[in-house]
């Protein structure tokens, strides 16, 4: 077990993985993001209409390129062990019900601290790593809990914000709530596009709302823009969603709010990380990437980060420029891991969650 440790720490220090059947093309690593450019936050850019008219999606093609994903990427025995915690290490653990309450975020946040058992961290030789989830996502009537109870932890407290999940509520509501929740010591804010502004082609008016949530942030919080992909009709829609997203200034993009009754899918995930690598290409700036909601297994988790890694680099695989909205999926993290360490799959009720 304690290789596993060494393969984590010989590369990049504490976020090592060992991914020898998915090297990136070189071309692409051409492109990739010195650390100070690829976590500053986005400042934005002016609207540029022509880019966003030019955005295109080619489904068919789409769908050939996710297949490749599935049937030709695969890691076993420690290499995907490593796989496997650096995707714990990228998870948004989140709590967004109707029945939240104050003592169900404590304990989340106890999660959000130790996300493996102490047993388990002892048997893959890890306790060095400080493995901890990227953060913790919670109605804005939570953050102080969260605050509070992840304090000294360095794990920061993630808001969903303007009127989620609909993002229906007037303009001047939603920047308020954004203004609160820093207030309360929100670190990131995940705030939801007016969908039918992207549905009827209103960029302008898309970009100007995305720009004034930015504005309402204020420096040192990052944003993320949920697009509600699900509900964008077509993928030429979510691209140029995406694309405006970015020039207005959003740190992150995220496919959905997991109420959905679609939410992250591999082609959607191809087409933004597609347009976020366009957006690095033309501009120096590296943006985030958060799918959510159905995302539930390992498996399924490897499969987005193999989209990542492919895609976009190795940079994109750290929780500055990854996130997984999937609090469900680290349950069976953790049931693959004890597996790897011990030969046996533990019930699932040996991983609560919160």
């Amino acid at each position: 077990m304690r290789r596993l440790a060494r393969e984590r720490e010989a590369t990049d220090g504490d976020t090592a993985m060992s991914i020898k059947s998915t090297e990136i093309n070189p071309q692409r690593n051409a492109t990739r993001p010195h650390e100070e450019d690829a976590w500053r936050s986005n400042p934005g850019m002016p609207l540029d209409l022509d880019w966003v008219e030019s955005v295109a999606a080619n489904t068919s093609a789409i769908e050939r390129r996710v297949q490749t994903l599935t049937a030709r990427r695969t890691v076993k025995k420690e290499w995907q062990a490593a796989w496997l915690l650096k995707a714990v290490s990228c998870i948004d653990l989140t709590t967004l019900s109707g029945d939240d309450t104050a003592e169900r975020v404590r304990r989340l946040c106890a999660k959000a601290r130790q996300p493996l058992k102490a047993e388990l961290v002892n048997q893959l030789g890890i306790e060095s790593l400080g493995l901890t989830v990227g953060a913790v996502c919670v109605y804005h009537v939570f953050v102080e809990t969260a605050v509070e109870a992840l304090k000294g932890s360095g794990i920061p407290v993630a808001a969903v914000s303007t009127g989620f999940p609909a993002g229906l509520s007037p303009l001047a509501e939603r920047v308020a709530e954004i203004r609160r929740s820093v207030e309360a010591g929100a670190r990131e804010i995940d705030i939801v596009i007016e969908r039918g502004l992207a549905l009827g082609g209103k960029w302008q008016a898309l970009y100007d709302e995305i720009a004034t949530f930015k504005q309402a942030c204020g420096p040192g919080v990052h944003m993320k823009a949920i697009l509600g992909t699900g509900d964008l009709m077509t993928l030429r829609n979510v691209g140029r969603a995406s694309v405006v997203a970015m020039m207005a200034g959003a740190d992150f993009i995220k496919t959905s709010t997991g109420k959905e009754a679609v939410n992250a899918t591999l082609p959607v995930s191809l087409v933004m990380v597609r347009a976020i690598r366009k957006y690095f290409e033309r501009t120096g700036v590296a943006v985030g990437f958060k799918p959510a909601g159905g995302i539930r297994t390992a498996k399924q988790a490897l499969e987005w980060m193999f989209l990542m890694k492919d895609e976009l680099g190795r940079p994109w695989l750290e929780p500055k420029l990854f996130r997984f909205g999937a609090s469900g999926m680290l349950t069976d993290i953790e049931r693959q891991l004890e597996h790897y360490a011990t030969g046996r799959y533990a019930a699932a009720y040996r991983q609560p969650m919160a």
